[in-house]
């Protein structure tokens, strides 16, 4: 058997461009692992062997590390791109890894680093996903681009953002590999948007949730940070990362929490550093079993009913020190 290629990526935005910049210039007809944004044990699906070369991009290492450590024992090559808090990184020769943990990076912009700014523009793009604006057009200096420019690259990221959460596929608009597969022809994102009907749906998409995520008032506001409820259905599940990340943007100086509610009971939670900090979203969500993320944004992806008023308590004593 001829040794296989294995692209293992969160289904964000952020992880959709890191590949689609890494596989623009290294192309290869490799398998795809990935799922919505919130499915990030994803390197356990992996089976590899001797031979076999897997890259990760923009998945927790911390999360990972069991079947990270079986990938390496059987022999495969891994090379792993991220900015999450990865816990002891592995010291071992099969292991290659790219991780920087700077709350103005993202993985797109690692990715960008490693291949010397080939496609810097669509690491621009996935910056601005994450809610990286200022990174964003810092990176995006030597490309010269215009305003306009600019903010259509702004609306493209977090479209692409925008369809990677929900509980499962079928809250999204597109399977993320199907999505990447639409990237895939396109060197350019100015192109992309303006022949893709993919880009068409998401914007639309994001435009009708959105809609409905502002005209909810916040059921706690206080001068550190503000919370939002959100009703069980598949709108709120969809844009309920993006709703955070724009509430950050409106109020730099608060901490936002997003709780989505789920059909089952209990709630996803979102939550966003103040951008003026951009620290704590990792120390809070931790404290929960189901917590985690980064320094600036972090989530839960299953805050228990009765667990609620302990979260409430938590965000405030966290961000009311930050």
């Amino acid at each position: 058997m001829s040794p296989r290629v294995i692209d293992v990526f969160n289904g964000d935005a952020d992880g959709i461009c890191a590949l689609h910049q890494l596989r623009l210039v290294e192309p290869v007809d490799s398998e795809l692992v990935t799922g919505p944004k919130r499915e990030i044990s994803l390197v356990k699906r992996v089976q590899a062997g001797p031979g076999d070369h897997v890259t990760v991009l923009d998945i927790a290492l911390s999360r990972n590390r069991d079947a990270l450590d079986k990938l390496l024992d059987a022999g495969a090559r891994v090379r792993y791109f991220d900015h999450h808090q990865p816990g002891d990184i592995p010291v071992h020769p099969g292991f290659e890894p790219h991780i920087d943990t700077d709350a103005n990076v993202c993985t797109s912009l690692l990715v960008n680093d490693y291949l010397k700014g080939q496609h810097l523009v669509w690491a621009v793009t996935a910056a601005f996903g994450d809610n990286l604006a200022d990174a964003a057009r810092q990176a995006a200096a030597p490309l010269k681009l215009s305003d306009s420019q600019l903010a259509q690259l702004q609306s493209l990221g977090e479209c692409l953002n925008y369809n990677g959460y929900g509980e499962t596929l079928e809250d999204l608009f597109f399977d993320p590999a199907a999505l990447y597969r639409q990237l895939q022809p396109f060197a350019d994102p100015f192109v992309f948007i303006a022949e893709s009907p993919a880009y068409q749906t998401l914007k639309q998409g994001y435009e009708d949730d959105m809609a409905r995520a502002v005209a909810v008032n916040a059921t706690d506001a206080r001068a550190a940070g503000r919370i939002f409820m959100l009703p069980p259905e598949k709108w709120a599940r969809r844009i309920s990362g993006v709703f955070g990340n724009q509430l950050a943007v409106e109020s730099p100086t608060q901490a936002h929490a997003v709780l989505t509610a789920r059909p089952e009971g209990g709630f996803v939670v979102s939550v966003r550093a103040p951008l003026e900090a951009r620290s704590g979203a990792d120390v809070l969500c931790s404290q929960f079993e189901t917590g985690g993320g980064r320094k600036g944004a972090a989530g839960i992806n299953h805050l228990p009913e009765s667990e609620v008023d302990r979260f409430v308590s938590a965000f405030y004593a966290v961000f009311t020190r930050s």
